[in-house]
Order: structure tokens, then sequence, then C-alpha cells
């Protein structure tokens, strides 16, 4: 997404910057939040910051309202469903190519404490649904 020709290069930005890349008032961007169940970061003071991902994520929802006339309730089964077919993919992949994300390191995030502890379980499980994965192929087949 580029926000006046300038791509979105930006690790994070603002609610106002998030605002206007999707063309949508700060307020909407608040209601989004609150109706899908979205917890980005915020800083000591409170406030907001986005990632790529969460704008990639705002983009998804506005076309869901937007272009394709779901309802929020609609909107939100859209957006589970996205996320359920993300996590297969993740455990399609082999544990030893998983490489935990880098955003912001535990000691800048005071809420992302058991960033760490979170990362390795997160790779355990990958390792072990690819396991799993393995188990069941053999089977399938016959």
């Amino acid at each position: 997404m580029s926000h006046k020709g300038r791509p979105m290069a930006k690790r994070q930005f603002r609610i106002g910057e998030l605002a206007t890349a999707l063309s949508v008032e700060k307020y909407v961007i608040r209601f989004w939040e609150k109706e899908f169940c979205f917890t980005g970061y915020r800083s000591e003071g409170g406030q907001r910051f986005y990632t790529n991902d969460d704008l990639s994520t705002f983009m998804y929802i506005k076309e869901l309202l937007y272009k394709k006339g779901f309802t929020i309730a609609g909107a939100r089964q859209q957006l589970e469903q996205r996320q359920k077919n993300r996590i297969k993919e993740v455990a399609a992949v082999p544990a030893h190519i998983v490489s935990p994300a880098r955003s912001l390191s535990p000691s800048q995030c005071p809420s992302c404490k058991h960033t760490e502890t979170l990362q390795r379980e997160l790779e355990q499980l990958a390792h072990k649904l690819h396991n799993l994965q393995k188990q069941l192929t053999p089977q399938s087949r016959s």
C-alpha cells in the first residue's frame, strides 16, 4: 500500500498514518479495533502503533465491509477463516524454516515480556505439527 505515491516502508506507524493509508477517519480504525477484537501495540503513554501486517488486516476488513458488502458479523467470520487458513499454512511449514518475529525486543515492549517463551513454544508446536503431518501422510496414501 502506498501513501501518496511512497511505499509504507516503516515497521511501525501511528493511527493517523494508518487512517490516511486506508482513506478512513481515525475513529473508524478505533471502531474496527473494538468490533474485530484487535489488540495492537500501545506505548507506555497509550499511543497506538501499527505494523505493515496490521495495515494488511485493516485493508482486508475495509475490503470486506466497503467493497464486498459484508456486515460486521460476516466480516468477522471471514477474518476468522483467513486466520485459520494462515495457521494451516504455518503448520505445513517444516519447523526448521520457522523463525521468530523480530518487530520489537521484549526489553522495548513492556506488554511483550513473554515474547521469547512464546516464540519457543510456537517453534515447538510447528515442529510437532510437522511430525504429525509426516506420520499421517503414509496412512492417507494406503
